[in-house]
């Protein structure tokens, strides 16, 4: 069947025992990955389109990586779009803007950018695929100033499920625009996206590290020092222990650790001033926060660039009080099993904004967002889902849903259902399926959340 195809594309078409089928299949989430009958290599849109006519026309499933650090629900048995192969960036500085083919890393736009003293809204690690991120609604390093980098697409160019290529804006399709922000990939695939860009040459950022054993306090002057930060400011608070291994830089092995990150776009020695509260709460075991060119901002998190296992979810919470601060360190704790990394991010400021022109990001009223993240190297992943769910009832009192860029591995019977009920604010929710059923009625393309259809959802 395959041989029609390979007529019809430019990039290759492999199938099971085809050199680089395998290879193709994976991506940096190790835990999972796509057991397709066809993988395709696209190196156009034209190749994206030809592949999901051949998919509908034999009712296979379709799903889409580029770098798959957040996996797509396994297209297993149906076609894999690659579309590591389709990347580039344009900048325009008059409007900076920037034009990003699918396949495109984050890294790549942040130095496109840069060379004209602008930069994209991306987050934390620049290896991931920047359409991926977009359609999650991307939370990124300066989001309290700029809001979510959703917020700042102004045109998608697509193939819908009926195999045709189209450019949406809000006037060709405000109803698809508003959904492809936010409402993850479920809809079309994406092949190149116009955003906007920010006027960011440099960052006064970096972390603060802590043994947590000597500042146990260190979690509540984060809580306090929060509330009254500027907007300029995005941070976020980080407890996890390092396993005693000579891979683990000499400071941090067998250590419980309390990282603070910081990213403050503004005169640095109001930065230093802002800052000053974390310095004071104790001896650091190392202290980063220093001015940085925004090319190096992929520094403050120190994400790491190799594949792994893992399971992850999140909680975006209306508060974070004590009791919610105790939840987390009882699950981070050393001795608590499951091994949990937990993150948690400072809303507020332009993410609590509605855009000028709506989209599906939700839960703008959260004050903060809590990452919780197992490694399965070394945890069982029954173990880690135990520890996740003792950590969800503990956070609910407080929990106003979940943000979709960060549900990791929710892959099993009922998990993305009960995932996507938290995702959307319940009319969005039931928005999505309906534009779900009308442009993709037979179900062809695969996403990490798909909402139910209409008939199903629940307010």
């Amino acid at each position: 069947m395959s041989a029609r195809l390979r007529d019809q594309v430019r990039g290759a078409v492999l199938t099971p025992g085809d050199k680089g089928f395998d290879a193709g299949c994976s991506g940096f989430q190790t835990a999972y990955r796509h057991r397709p009958s066809v993988l395709v290599r696209v190196a156009a849109a034209e190749d994206v389109a030809a592949a999901v006519r051949y998919a509908a026309d034999r009712a296979l499933p379709v799903a889409v990586q580029a770098t798959g650090h957040g996996l797509t629900v396994p297209a297993d048995g149906g076609l894999l779009l690659d579309t590591s192969a389709m990347t580039g960036v344009t900048v325009d500085a008059a409007t900076r803007t920037a034009r990003i083919a699918a396949g495109t890393r984050v890294g790549e736009v942040v130095h496109a950018a840069a060379r004209y003293g602008l930069a994209p809204l991306n987050g934390s690690s620049t290896d991931v695929g920047t359409v991926g991120y977009v359609l999650g609604g991307g939370l990124g390093l300066l989001a309290r100033e700029f809001g979510y980098a959703a917020d700042h697409v102004r045109s998608f160019d697509v193939v819908t499920p009926d195999g045709r290529t189209r450019r949406v804006t809000p006037d060709t399709d405000p109803e698809l625009f508003w959904a492809l922000r936010g409402g993850g990939g479920a809809l079309a695939v994406v092949t190149a996206m116009e955003v906007g860009l920010v006027t960011v040459s440099n960052l006064y950022g970096g972390e603060l590290v802590f043994d947590t054993a000597r500042v146990p306090h260190l979690l509540d002057v984060y809580r306090e020092w929060i509330r009254a930060l500027p907007r300029e400011l995005t941070s976020s608070v980080s407890l996890l222990s390092y396993p005693d291994v000579p891979a683990v830089p000499a400071a941090l092995r067998g250590r419980h650790v309390t990282h603070v990150r910081i990213a403050f776009h503004g005169d640095p020695r109001r930065g230093a001033e802002l800052v000053a509260p974390l310095r004071a709460a104790g001896p650091a075991l190392s202290d980063s926060v220093a001015v940085m060119p925004y090319t190096e901002c992929g520094s403050i998190y120190h994400d790491p660039p190799w594949p792994h296992a893992y399971l992850g979810n999140n909680h975006m919470l209306r508060e974070f009080g004590p009791q919610a601060a105790e939840a987390v360190r009882d699950a981070a704790h050393p001795d608590a099993p499951g091994r949990l990394v937990i993150d948690i991010r400072h809303l507020g400021g332009a993410l609590a904004e509605a855009p000028g022109v709506p989209n599906a990001v939700g839960h703008r009223d959260a004050h903060c967002l809590v990452r919780v993240l197992s490694p399965l190297a070394d945890t069982g992943e029954d173990q880690a889902r135990a520890a996740h769910r003792k950590l969800d009832d503990a956070l609910a009192p407080w929990r106003v849903g979940r943000f979709l860029n960060f549900v990791y591995g929710g892959h099993r019977d009922g998990d993305a259902e009960a995932t996507a009920h938290d995702v959307w604010e319940p009319a969005d929710r039931q928005r999505l399926a309906r534009l779900k059923a009308r442009v993709d009625p037979a179900g062809l393309l695969r996403c990490t959340l798909t909402p139910s259809a209409p008939a199903t959802v629940t307010g």
